[in-house]
């Protein structure tokens, strides 16, 4: 990769839908789960409305959006589940692109690297490190580690503490997620699919913010 002066001291990776091709598989999940409680998903509404927010504030929308409404307290035991289901079944899959893995180490000899993420350690964590890029990155921000999760700043401000960071380029997928990053005063690229994270992250690394529009999508 041919580089520019480096315009960015860390890069910052959302994990679902971007580091990891994992949307689809929560969106199958949650589905599997809901249904039971007559709450019907599809991946058009999923997209717009379950994609950057926490588990926890996901399913209380839908619970008290359903007609009639469902009690939290009985719907509580069947996410649980689902966090079992999607640990299990992403531990048997990897949903990492070869192409996004390969982009990882390549540029670790270059930048520090972080994961924020609004999912919790424990669906994060252990399948980078069963994919072999753990060592890859320096910091690891999940879930309720932080006071106040995406679109609030903290958790991308926690991101570029741990990595002694001040202009960090932030990879996400979501409104919430670049909300959160603006909020914090960063750079972000919004990718436009999880199989074109590695073009467009070298793009955007190659060119600069110049090469990023207003909306953080990269030009071209």
């Amino acid at each position: 990769m041919t580089r520019s002066p480096r315009h960015w001291d860390a890069i910052l990776f959302d994990f679902d839908g971007v580091l990891a091709d994992t949307e689809p598989l929560h969106f199958a999940c949650w589905k599997e789960i809901l249904e039971p409680f007559g709450i019907h998903l599809n991946w058009p509404f999923y997209q717009k409305r379950c994609i950057g927010i926490s588990d926890r504030q996901m399913v209380e929308e839908l619970a008290s959006e359903r007609v009639p409404p469902v009690p939290l307290h009985e719907i509580l035991p069947a996410y649980h589940s689902k966090v079992g289901v999607f640990r299990s079944r992403i531990m048997a899959s990897l949903p990492f692109l070869p192409e996004t893995l390969n982009l990882v180490r390549m540029i670790s000899n270059d930048y520090g690297l972080g994961v924020v993420s609004s999912s919790g350690r424990s669906e994060v964590e252990p399948p980078i490190e069963l994919a072999g890029i753990r060592p890859c990155f320096q910091a690891i921000v999940c879930g309720r580690e932080v006071q106040n999760l995406k679109p609030a700043p903290d958790p991308y401000l926690r991101g570029a503490e741990l990595l002694g960071a001040s202009r960090p380029l932030v990879v996400e997928d979501s409104d919430a997620g670049v909300a959160s990053a603006r909020a914090a005063g960063f750079d972000v690229l919004r990718v436009s699919a999880a199989d074109r994270v590695a073009e467009e992250v070298r793009k955007v690394l190659e060119g600069g913010p110049s090469v990023l529009r207003d909306d953080g999508a990269a030009l071209g």
